[in-house]
This record gives C-alpha cells, structure tokens and sequence, in this order.
C-alpha cells in the first residue's frame, strides 16, 4: 500500500531555491567578484584593485515540513520520522539549491569604472503546495485494509541545473559630495544541463480496499484519480542520461548603489592644482542602499519532451503494480492530451534591497530582503523564496565576522555565523539554529577561496597628516591648508601668506596683509565701499543707484521697481481702462453669438465674432469681466436657467482656450430674469437670447 501511495505521488511529482547564495557574505565590503550575485554595481569603487575567486560554493536545503537539526545526522530514519518533527499541512513546500562559483575575477579599469569575469555552476530544485498530510500518512504506514482519499489541488515542482558565464561592468554614475550612485549591469550566457519540471491540476485520488477482484474470490484494492498532470523531461529514455544537450539561454542582473557619505571629506584629498583623490582603500559612507534585479531570463531546452495527461481513471491495485516504469504506468493507465519537443525554464528572477549602515569604523549592520519575482505556480519556473536578513558584523581588510539572522519563507527564523580571513571565506546561514535545536527547517553552508588585491592605503612619510599623494613637501612637515609646506612670510608683513591676500606686497594686518585700495577712484576706499569696483555716490556708500526695470526712474524714486513705468506715474505703468464705448463694442459682438437650438455649443460661425471678443480683452489685460447668459421665457424657468449659465461658461471656456487669463473672466447665467425686449414677440424673444460680457467694476 505505501508503495502505491509513493508511486501515485509521482504523478504530481515527477522527480525549495532560497533566496541569497552566501547568504550574509555578499553584504561585506570585501566580498568582491562574490558581490555581483546579489547587485553587479557592488564592484564599482570596491575596496579591491582586482579579486580572483577560485572556488566558492554555496549550498542550501529547506522546507516547512520536516524539522531537525545538527543532532539527527546520527540518528536513525525512525528518530526523524517521528511525528512530532513533522508539520504536514494541505500545501507544503520544499527547496533546495546550489550555486558553485568558479574561477572568476573582478578589476578596475580605470578609478570609475570596473569590470567582473564570472563563471557559475547552478542547481535549483522548487517543490509547492505538495499535500503534507499525504506524505504524514505514508510515514506512518496506511492500513492497507481501510479506505482513504486524498485532495491534492494544485502543485508545482521544477529541478534546473545549468551553468553561467557573465561579463560585468560597473561605474560611478554620480558623486556629489555627500551623494555617491553607482550602478552595474551583468549579461549571463547560459547553458542548461538538465531540466525536469511537473505540474497538477486539480488532482484527486483516493484508495477503496475492497475496489475489485482479479482472481476469483480474492479482493483487491483499486486507485481511483482524477485531475491533470504534465511534466517536462530530457527525450533521451536512457535514465541515465538526464543530460541535456541542447539547451541555452541568455540572462541579465541590473543594480544601483547609493551611498550618503556626511563625512566625504576625511577620505578625500586635494592637491593645490584642485586635483581630488580619494582614499580608495577606505569605506567612505555612512548609509547604503542597493536595489537590484537579478536573474532576468531563461533557457531553452529543445532536447525536451513536454507531456500532459488526464489522470482520470479507476485502476484495479495488482494491475497498477504490475507495471514498473512511472513513463509505462502513464501510457498504459492515463490519457496523453498534448505533447511537445522542447521546454522553456524561467530562472528565479528576483528583486533584492539592501541597506548597510556603518555604526562606526568597524561595526556594521546589514538589511537585507530577497524577494521572488516569479511566481511559484507559473509552469518551469525556478523561483526562489522571500528572505529577510539583518546581519550584525565586525569587518576589516583581512578578516570579518558576521551573524546573520534571517527570516526564511516557509522555514522561519534562522540564526548563523560566517568569517572571512583574506582569501578564504566560509559560513552557513543556520548554523547557530541547527545547533541549538532540533526544529530548524533549513540549513546551509558556504565556503569557497579567492585571490584578493587590496586597494593600496595612502602613506604619510613626514607624519604631518597630509598624504604623499598630495604633499608638496613630502619630507617635511607642514599644515593640511599648505599641502604639507611650513607657511611662509614673502613681504615680512607679519601675515603669513597664508593669510595674506596680498602675499607679495606688505599691507596692515587688519586688511590682511594689503594696502587699502579705492578700485573704483570713486574717493571711498574699498574697506569702505559697498561697491567697491563700481563708482558710486558717497550718500550710496560708494554703489551707483539701479533702475532695475529700466525705466529711466531710479529705483530710489520709483513707485515700482520691479515693473517698467512712466516718469508721471513715478515708475508705474499706466493703466488703460475700459471705456463705455469698448463696453458697447464688447456687447455688441457678445449679442451675435449663436448657439445651436436649446443647447450650449457655440455655433461655427460665431467663432469670428469671438476671435474679435479676444482681440478686445487682450487689450486690457488689468480689467475682468462678467460673461452673462440670457435666454426668453419660452420653456421652464429652470431649463432657462441651467442653460444661460451653461452658455455663458461655454464662451468663457471658449474665451480662455484662445489665451484670455482665467482670474480675468467670471461666468453667471440670469435665465429670463433679465430681458432687454418683450418676450410676447419673436423678435423681441430673439433679444433676449443673447451673451453680455461687462466689466467687473
């Protein structure tokens, strides 16, 4: 019977990805060519002038159904298969990756701008939403006598292998001080090895002890299912080949770095030329944010076979077990629905942030956060799981010490410890949970050796604090302000050059070493002069008066400063008013606009009259005016109403699409309330349809 089971098991799964490799490593500042996994723009202004890695693998393992621990590697299948270090729930989950790096290297091309080499070997395998009661049940045997049936739904699996080869570039994109950006782009050419994926659909299947009899008198069980099943798989029937050998693809990670650096200015240097260097070998911010996207592609398997079966069907128990091979049992009990010959396998695209705070020189505090793009029941899609990380660490040139603590999707907290010590490097995101219960589940591990070339530290032969790089006098001492150099006394006016504006000719100390000049020959010395190039009157201290707005008036004597005038308006520009006459103008186009029967629109042959209306306002751009709507008395006095306000905002929209200033027009509507004729006749109800517009006095 639990053979049965397990092999039922295999039509929803034909054969979990956690979210960082490295995971709390690739957040330290001397992690080089490694960083690139998780942000390509990590290499750029990086604390190496090359890194070679030799060999770096990463390996992980989890799930939120069994639970263990360090101690359950000597204990026997009994012990774990206890139940209380089971979690069964309808939609269990498992993962599990690993991701060898290669020889790979990283180098700066020139100071703002680098370069990364790397070569990776990966393996993901994704398992969602299995059934864990199931699994509960076969671990603790059916009772092949007794009917079950179980409601698997939905589940996902995928299994990937492939490697990578990928061309980095980094560079500085800004560096403003206190603001530093940099960002980075890897373009990957992959190779798959192999690929094996299943999906099912709304599966079903339940055990009846007593289903059916194949010899007389002898009753056996029978399976019956339901649902969907497909699964991908190299084409070669050679079990042992799972090779695939036509299989491709191309990727891209994407990255930015901002760095907010307060105290830019102890690591950088300046020469008296205004050349700047920086101290490379120095971490030089305060804050630090990474956002990134990685793994931005697939590959193609054509050398696949991609089958999809209906499962529904009743199968006598002898019979089912009479077939060995899983492929057989498919052909022989299951329908086949639809076959391919290739298979496309996304890769675990996710969206990394990271932020680093520098507490002070050598202790740091890391976040960071992994989430899945891909979504875990999307066919062959490799997917990793959401982890959030906060990882305390000491870190130095040639060692650091860190302790990552991590929230894992579907297996909870994590604890770990991880050092690097120069070249070699090595931790585990778990290790610490692992050791200090038999609960834990996940575990990892990470190790891996590299060749790093630190940047170089700046020297100081004289001991005087200022660089070589930068030293005039590089043997002797002096101040930073000098560039290394004693300050000296040129004109023996007893103000050092350093404070003498006038280094060559002696002047009193109180003018810092120049004598008082009149620049301007306007007779107030400059100490004196407000404007002390320009000549000026003494009752202006020295400054000659503006006209700011070039109107002739002085701004002493102008009424406005800012806006052109008249002499007669005492600067101010003269305001033309509108006369009755304009305002009969107005009116009098105002009166032959015509709408089209009982609505708003404007008529077409009105929009000359209104292009005179225009013209008219523009002339008087410090006047508004009043846009009035009337109607006659034909139709309800609220129809009348509504429309003169909707005509008389029609030709303000109008009036304001043309250029007029919308503070400078105001739209009421008046109904009949307001005739100017007789509304008994036709002619007199066709005055009194009619526009005003008057001016707002």
């Amino acid at each position: 019977m639990k053979k049965i089971t397990l092999v039922l098991l295999c039509l929803i799964c034909h054969f979990g990805l956690r979210g960082q490799s490295y995971l709390g490593y690739l957040g330290d500042n001397y992690s080089g060519i490694n960083s690139v996994i998780l942000n390509p723009a990590n290499i750029a202004d990086s604390r190496f002038k090359a890194d070679i890695n030799l060999i770096g693998v990463s390996a992980l393992l989890g799930n939120d159904y069994y639970k263990g621990g360090l101690s359950d590697i000597n204990s026997n299948a009994d012990d774990f298969d206890d139940e209380s270090r089971r979690s069964p729930k309808d939609s269990n989950n498992f993962f599990g990756n690993v991701d060898v790096l290669g020889p790979s290297f990283m180098f700066n091309i020139v100071p703002k701008h680098s370069i990364g080499i790397t070569t990776r070997l990966r393996t993901s395998i994704n398992i969602n939403d299995i059934n864990g009661n199931l699994y509960d049940n076969i671990a603790d045997d059916f009772d092949e006598n007794e009917d079950y049936s179980v409601n698997e739904g939905n589940v996902y699996s995928t299994s990937t292998t492939w490697g990578e080869i990928g061309l980095t570039y980094a560079a500085v994109l800004m560096d403003r001080k206190e603001h530093f950006l940099k960002g980075g782009v890897s373009l990957k050419y992959l190779k798959g090895f192999t690929n094996a994926y299943s999906n099912g659909r709304n599966i079903t299947f339940s055990y009846d002890a007593d289903g059916g009899e194949v010899t007389p008198g002898v009753s056996t069980g029978s399976i019956t299912s339901t649902g969907e099943v497909s699964y991908g798989a190299p084409i070669n029937d050679d079990v042992d080949n799972v090779f695939s050998i036509d299989a491709k693809g191309f990727a891209t990670d994407l990255g930015f770095v901002y760095e907010w650096r307060p105290d830019f200015e102890k690591h950088q240097l300046k020469n008296k030329n205004g050349e700047t260097y920086w101290d490379r070998s120095a971490n030089k911010y305060k804050l630090k944010f990474g956002l990134s996207v990685t793994d931005i592609g697939s590959i193609n398997f054509n050398d696949n076979t991609t089958r999809t079966y209906n499962i529904d069907n009743t199968i006598n128990e002898d019979r089912f077990e009479s077939v060995d091979d899983f492929d057989d049992k498919l052909e022989e009990f299951y329908t086949l629905t639809s076959e391919a010959f290739t298979s496309k396998t996304i890769l675990p695209t996710a969206l990394h942030f990271n932020t680093d705070w520098n507490i002070n020189q050598f202790f740091y505090l890391n976040l960071n956060t992994d989430f899945a793009i891909t979504s875990k029941d999307k066919e062959n899609a490799n997917r990793i799981t959401n982890v959030y990380s906060l990882t305390p660490r000491f870190e130095r040139k040639w060692f650091t010490f860190q302790v990552p603590l991590s929230i894992v999707q579907y297996s909870g907290f994590q604890a770990g410890l991880g050092f690097r010590a120069g070249p070699l490097y090595i931790g585990s995101g778990s290790v610490l949970t692992l050791l200090t219960t038999d609960n834990s589940q996940a575990a990892d591990l990470y190790a891996g050796l590299k060749v790093p070339v630190y940047q170089s530290k700046l020297k100081d032969k004289d001991g005087d604090g200022v660089m070589d790089k930068v030293d005039d006098c590089p043997n002797e001492a002096g101040p930073e302000e000098n560039f290394g150099c004693p300050w000296p006394d040129t004109d023996q006016d007893t103000v050092l050059d350093k404070d003498d504006n006038c280094p060559g000719v002696s002047g009193p100390v109180e003018n810092k070493g120049c004598p008082w000049p009149d620049t301007d020959g306007d007779t107030i010395l400059d100490k004196d002069d407000s404007c002390p190039e320009v000549s000026g009157p003494v009752e202006n201290k020295g400054c000659p008066w503006p006209d700011t707005d070039g109107d002739s008036v002085l701004d002493k004597d102008d009424a406005c400063p800012d806006v052109a005038g008249t002499v007669a308006n005492k600067g101010c520009p003269e305001v033309k008013e509108v006369t009755e006459e304009v305002q009969k103008t107005l009116n009098a186009y105002a009166k032959t606009i015509l709408f089209n029967s009982g609505k708003a629109s404007i008529k077409e042959e009105s929009y000359n009259v209104l292009g005179d209306i225009v013209t008219i306002l523009n002339e008087y751009p410090d006047a508004k005016f009043d846009v009035e709507g009337h109607t006659d008395s034909a139709g309800s006095n609220t129809s009348n109403q509504k429309l003169s306000e909707e005509r008389a905002n029609e030709v303000k929209v109008y009036l304001i699409n043309k250029g007029i200033d919308p503070a400078k027009l105001f739209a009421k509507g008046y109904g009949e309330d307001r005739p100017i004729a007789s509304n008994a006749t036709r002619a007199g109800r066709a005055q009194n349809r009619r526009v005003e517009i008057n001016l707002v006095k």
